[in-house]
């Protein structure tokens, strides 16, 4: 007996890719909003320090879906990275007076999505079957 294994069109391949893509923002969303209310108000009135704690409260979430649906750890790295070196790196202009708080959130949304998404075209295999 032999069997085979039915290949996916290219259609199909693209759905379950946009599928994991979306995946990955709802569960950045509800980090933000089931995460959210841990961090005491104080420091959320910061901005350099909220942008951190956006951050970490999407990652978390984020980590945690991909964890369920068995991603491997460096790949789970590699996202959170993604998501976490937009922030990271405007912290220093932001410190330095040259943006905003809102220009820092903003910014950093506006950067960690593609990053996100070039990850996973980077890692295709683990994304698009």
């Amino acid at each position: 007996m032999t069997t085979t294994e039915a290949t996916r069109t290219t259609t199909r391949k693209l759905a379950r890719f946009t599928g994991h893509y979306v995946e990955m923002v709802a569960a950045m969303l509800i980090g933000m909003v089931a995460l959210g209310p841990l961090w005491p108000s104080a420091w959320l009135e910061r901005p350099g320090v909220d942008a951190l704690v956006m951050a970490t409260n999407m990652t978390v979430a984020m980590v945690l879906a991909m964890a369920l649906r068995r991603h491997s750890w460096p790949r789970i790295a590699e996202m959170a990275a993604a998501m976490y070196l937009p922030f990271a790196a405007l912290l220093v202009p932001y410190w330095l007076g040259a943006l905003s708080g809102t220009t820092l959130m903003v910014a950093g949304h506006v950067i960690m999505f593609p990053l996100m998404l070039a990850a996973m075209v980077w890692r295709r295999a683990e994304y698009w079957h």
